[in-house]
């Protein structure tokens, strides 16, 4: 098959490779739909210790598809299925798991490979977290399901209820998407953000009720005070970037009782410095969510196909296979949401 094999930062190749023989339980799926990702493009710049273990290695986690070939033993899906997969599941023996962690589990090996012609799905992902696409759901909109289920995972965690102020800060692909869920729980949102597309996607997909160009409004605090109840501070704000500075600028947006959310990861060996005073007796709550679960993963796939999240609108363009490298460079220069890739 063709696909696109990861060799270090900065180093992708499209070439001809094998695929690799079914072990039990598992299944060979024929990629429809793929779509690009940030962690993708993070990896592609400086490598990943968790996504890419050894090299050359399959790239790309986001993927829908058709079961081509059944592993020994699968009776749950049949030669033809439509598929969306996730990219991990939970082994539901290890200490997290026990607790109902799932998204913590000790075994939790994360699958790579999407940008290619074929996949192979490991057998714990098709017993515990492979879905049957809905009749009259593209492929290309069910590739949706690993991104928005981590954001619905983190909007539950977060405990987002009506009435309540939202702030997002980061406006890529998962800070649109959390301020759309936000928002479908009966939240007011106010969005920031800096690059045009995505400022505009925040009204067009997002629907937030309020979006700060961040270009032109650097400190956006008083903004934010001014959108809360009585100025008070935002009831949750949602840190979507992944940076130590903007972690603490979200903690400065916050009212006493409410939560900050870091959602977005920061490089290892990052730190943050908090007022702790205004912390503890400002009662504030600090809290951040990795991952999905299968229950997520579930919740979410029903969002897509109830249309509730348009997450078609979040589709820069349509790439081939080979292209996967310009897409790269395209997101590094800010010029994408994210492409959906055709095999």
């Amino acid at each position: 098959m063709k696909a696109i094999l990861y060799y270090g930062p900065q180093d992708i190749k499209y070439e001809e490779t094998k695929i690799k023989p079914l072990a039990k339980g598992e299944i060979l799926v024929k990629v429809d739909s793929a779509l690009t990702c940030g962690t993708d493009v993070k990896t592609y710049r400086r490598g990943h210790p968790v996504l890419i273990k050894n090299v050359p290695s399959g790239f790309g986690h986001e993927f829908a598809g058709t079961v081509a070939k059944l592993g020994e033993g699968v009776s749950q899906f049949k030669v033809g299925d439509r598929v969306v997969a996730a990219n991990s599941a939970p082994c539901g023996e290890c200490f997290y798991c026990k607790r109902e962690e799932y998204n913590l589990c000790e075994n939790l090996d994360l699958l790579n490979g999407a940008y290619a012609e074929y996949i192979v799905v490991p057998a714990r992902i098709v017993e515990k977290n492979t879905l049957r696409i809905p009749k009259g759901l593209s492929t290309d909109k069910a590739a949706f399901c690993e991104p928005l289920a981590n954001v619905v995972h983190g909007v539950a965690r977060t405990d987002i209820r009506p009435n309540q102020t939202v702030g997002i800060i980061g406006i890529g692909p998962i800070g649109l998407m959390f301020a759309r869920v936000a928002k479908l729980k009966g939240a007011r949102v106010i969005a920031a953000g800096r690059n045009p597309i995505k400022l505009k996607l925040a009204e067009e997909f997002a629907h937030a009720d309020e979006v700060v160009d961040l270009i032109k409004y650097p400190n956006p605090e008083k903004i934010f005070r001014n959108f809360s109840d009585e100025g008070k501070g935002l009831d949750v704000v949602v840190e979507c970037v992944g940076l130590p500075e903007i972690w603490e600028r979200a903690f400065s947006c916050v009212r006493p009782g409410g939560t900050v959310h870091f959602f977005g990861g920061c490089k290892s060996g990052s730190t943050v410095t908090f007022d702790t005073t205004k912390m503890h007796y400002g009662d504030i709550k600090l809290m951040s969510v990795f991952h999905h679960t299968p229950k997520y993963f579930r919740e979410a796939l029903k969002l897509i196909n109830s249309g509730e999240v348009e997450v078609e609108k979040l589709i820069t363009d349509t790439l081939p296979l080979e292209k996967v490298e310009y897409a790269m460079e395209q997101h590094i220069a800010g010029n994408a949401i994210k492409f959906l890739i055709k095999p």
